[in-house]
Order: C-alpha cells, then structure tokens, then sequence
C-alpha cells in the first residue's frame, strides 16, 4: 500500500495504514444523508484511456478508491458505467475494517437506469453478497421492472430519470445514508444540476492523456457550483487526491 501525505490542512500527517486513511475521509455523523462522488481524471482533465477510467489509476488512487468503499452504505454507479468499466458483483476486501467500525461486512451496490435494460442473470445480480438496488424512475418499462424485481429491489426515485432529491431520500430511508457514488460523467452531471452532491473526491493522476477523452461530468447544460477544499493528500508517485465539499 502506497504511503500518502495529507499536506493541507496543516500539520500533515503520513500514512500507509487503510484504517488511518479512511479516517481522513470519514465523515462526523454518519446518520445525516451524505452524497460523496469519486473520480480520477489526468492532469489535462481527461477522465478516460482509451475509453476506460482504469488506465488512469495508480496505487495511491487505489488506496483511497478502496477506503471510500470501506466507509459506504451503498456504492451508486450508473448502468453504462457498469457496462464500460466491467463491473461484477460488489465485494469490498476490507470486511474487517468495515466491523471494526460498525458497519456491514459488505455495502450495498445500487445501480440507476431510466431504461432498466439491464441482464437479471448478469453475475452483478446472482452473485452479489448483498441484494442489489436498480434506481429507475416512473416512466421505466414495466416488464424490465418485474423481471429485475426477481433479483433486486427497484425503487422509483422520479418520474422520467432519476432525481438526486429522490434517490437520497429512497436510500436514506433504507438506512443507506452514506452514499458512495462512481459515475460516470452523465450521472454525475445529473446530480450535481439536481444540487444531490456533498462531495467530490478527486484524483489527479501525473498523466497527459490528450484526445478526445471527455471530462468527469458531462451533459449539456452548463452548471456551476461552488466547493471548498477540505483536504489535500499527495503520494510519492506526483499523485494528488483532492477532497472537496459543497461551499
């Protein structure tokens, strides 16, 4: 595990140990409905190699990917993220540490599709230690909606996509309070106009990458929020793991 530096806010601290890592990270009352979204993007702001946010990724980001997971309730990713990245079914490795701190052996994964045209017999759903969650909204098709039903909870969080007011409310209502979203840019640019996030955890990779590669939240309209920096980690490598809340 790589060791990381938290440089900002002041004194520093050093770490390889994931439990202290998380604690950078942990929020300070868990019961209150939390939205955290997680990205990597290269120093040129590209989000993708060759299509993939996997080719960005170095040990630090690794590091902090995996105690982000570990401090969830539920992992949010959108369905053509899954299918772009080759999601299976969700496992954090952390098990221990996720007792240790009063949580689940395992989070739960919810996935949002308007057009739920997603495969009930896909490993994501027959193997998943935990029942999954399919976020979708009124207008989904009916027959999609029965046969996923089979093998996860549907819950309908708006009425032609998914609203982010709705979606933190379905799920704090399940006791999920604490959510953990990975995209991709689409969802994230939905959240973020339905004014759902809390935070952003972003890692920026030492890396040009150039092309066509798109940026961490897409959609057409231009949105503008405010943050503020809560915290600044680097790692040996010239990775920087940026912490920022809503301002």
């Amino acid at each position: 595990m790589s060791e990381l530096t938290r440089v900002w806010p002041m004194p520093g601290e050093s770490s390889s140990d994931s439990m202290a890592i998380a604690d950078w990270y942990a929020v300070e009352d868990r019961s209150q409905p939390w939205l955290r979204m997680n990205f990597v993007t290269s120093a040129d702001g590209g989000v993708t190699v060759d299509g993939l946010s996997g080719g960005l990724g170095t040990d630090a980001d690794h590091t902090v990917f995996d105690a982000l997971r570990t401090l969830a309730d539920v992992i949010i990713v959108g369905a053509g993220t899954i299918r772009a990245e080759g999601y299976g079914p969700m496992r954090v490795d952390a098990v221990e540490e996720r007792i240790a701190r009063g949580l689940p052996e395992q989070p739960v994964f919810a996935i949002v599709s308007h057009r739920l045209d997603l495969d009930p017999e896909s490993a994501i759903f027959t193997e998943a230690p935990v029942r999954p969650i399919v976020l979708t909204c009124d207008a989904a098709d009916a027959g999609r909606r029965a046969r996923l039903s089979d093998v996860a909870d549907v819950l309908e969080c708006g009425a032609e996509r998914v609203e982010g007011a709705a979606m933190r409310a379905a799920l704090a209502a399940r006791g999920l309070p604490q959510m953990h979203s990975e995209g991709g840019p689409h969802l994230f640019g939905d959240l973020v106009r339905d004014d759902a996030v809390d935070e952003l955890c972003l890692t920026v990779s030492p890396t040009l990458v150039g092309g066509a590669a798109t940026r961490i939240l897409a959609g057409d309209d231009q949105t503008l929020r405010s943050l503020s920096l809560a915290h600044v980690v680097a790692a040996g490598d010239g990775t920087l793991l940026l912490r920022y809340v809503r301002a």
